[in-house]
């Protein structure tokens, strides 16, 4: 591409880690500048990538090569992070979830619009394509109203190595900031965003990891639709075995692998051991493995999603949308394209080289923090919680 987007990265952590396949191999995409407290994640940035390996956050922000700042620090920090790159008029992709408070977000937008800048907020799994192919069946109308969703997740989330704080919710840790953030998304999307009500209940069911580690949830749309909401991150059962043993990350994935989890995690003495377990296997650490670069045969997924219609139900599966209806079973079957989450980098281009857009704009990322909210007032006061918040689908 003669004019790729030129990316600047707060924080070389997991979040860069994942997302860097698609940088590396997405030619729409190149990077400039980065920052991480680790010193030797930013000089391997500078080694590897040619860019500018900063001391400050703000040097990023700051750099005249820079056109979109990534923000993959932690979750606390976003709001911050944000507000400095719109102050030097970049545009802004900030991880999920996109903050730990509404009035943060708010802050966030407000920032972004008065600089004249995008914000879009991912990599959550509402990016992928079976999840807007989907979409599109049923806004073809083919099948009618969509009546209720069911969304399942069983994975080992709570025993890979975390930060303390990832294990307090108050500072962002937990499965409904960290996973409900890519669950509610996907569902907002296929349920035409409008959330309405909450009922939910979560679990902390294991006193050495103090947050909580599944949650069960009841979305109310305005239309009437329904929406299921069940994840578990304790580690045992693995609901990829319902996706065709394809993990989250689009690759074949091995029986066992949460079993192996914790026994991982049992060799860390300490929290500080812990976290450095974690630090050691992201970018630029000792056990950092850089993907293979083979292209992806099936897309990545947030486990088993199925769509009720009016005229048919729809499954989402790593490899395309499954189809049950009157005419019988049928299967679409979208091409899985040779970069992973290149997705992501379609919703940056369009919006700054098209001019069209984005669909995961601030205002709609605020409206799923405000559910992840609602989930935890409900499973404190175990009742349902109204929203006032929520935003349509900006297309068709």
């Amino acid at each position: 591409m003669s004019d790729p987007l030129r990316l600047g990265v707060l924080g070389l952590g997991r979040a860069f880690t994942l997302m860097l396949p698609t940088f590396r191999r997405d030619p729409r995409v190149r990077l400039v500048a980065a920052f991480d407290p680790r010193e030797s994640a930013t000089q391997a940035f500078g080694r590897e990538f040619g860019g500018r390996a900063c001391e400050t956050a703000e040097a990023v922000c700051a750099d005249p090569a820079v056109e979109w700042v990534y923000v993959a620090t932690p979750h606390q920090m976003h709001v911050e992070h944000v507000q400095l790159a719109a102050r030097h008029g970049k545009h802004v992709i900030v991880e999920k979830p996109m903050a730990l408070a509404i009035p943060d977000c708010t802050h966030m937008i407000d920032a972004c619009r008065a600089a004249g800048t995008h914000l879009v907020v991912g990599h959550s799994h509402s990016f992928n394509t079976p999840v807007l192919h989907a979409r599109r069946l049923i806004d073809s109308g083919r099948f009618g109203a969509v009546r209720a969703i069911h969304a399942l997740n069983f994975t080992d989330f709570l025993y890979r190595p975390r930060r303390p704080e990832e294990l307090d919710t108050a500072q962002g840790g937990g499965v409904v900031f960290s996973q409900a953030a890519h669950q509610v998304e996907v569902v907002r999307l296929l349920g035409g965003g409008l959330v309405h009500s909450v009922c939910a209940r979560t679990g902390r069911w294991d006193p050495a990891r103090p947050t909580e580690g599944a949650y069960s949830a009841l979305l109310t749309f305005r239309s009437g639709a329904f929406a299921s909401l069940t994840y578990n991150g304790y580690g045992y059962y693995d609901s990829d075995a319902q996706m065709d043993g394809v993990g989250e990350m689009g690759k074949p994935k091995a029986p066992g692998t949460h079993q192996q989890t914790r026994r991982k995690l049992a060799a860390a003495t300490d929290e500080a051991e812990e976290a450095r377990l974690k630090a050691e296997r992201n970018f630029g650490g000792s056990a950092y493995v850089p993907d293979d670069g083979a292209a992806p045969d099936a897309f990545q997924h947030f486990g088993p999603v199925l769509v009720s219609c009016d005229g048919g139900d729809l499954r989402l599966t790593p490899r395309g949308v499954e189809i049950h209806d009157r005419e019988g079973l049928r299967f679409d079957a979208p091409p899985v394209p040779p970069v992973p989450r290149s997705e992501v980098v379609d919703e940056l281009w369009a919006c700054t080289r098209e001019g069209r857009v984005p669909l995961h704009d601030g205002a709609w990322s605020r409206a799923t923090l405000e559910v992840c909210l609602a989930i935890l007032e409900s499973a404190r006061g175990g009742g349902d919680i109204i929203l006032g918040l929520q935003t349509e689908l900006p297309f068709p």
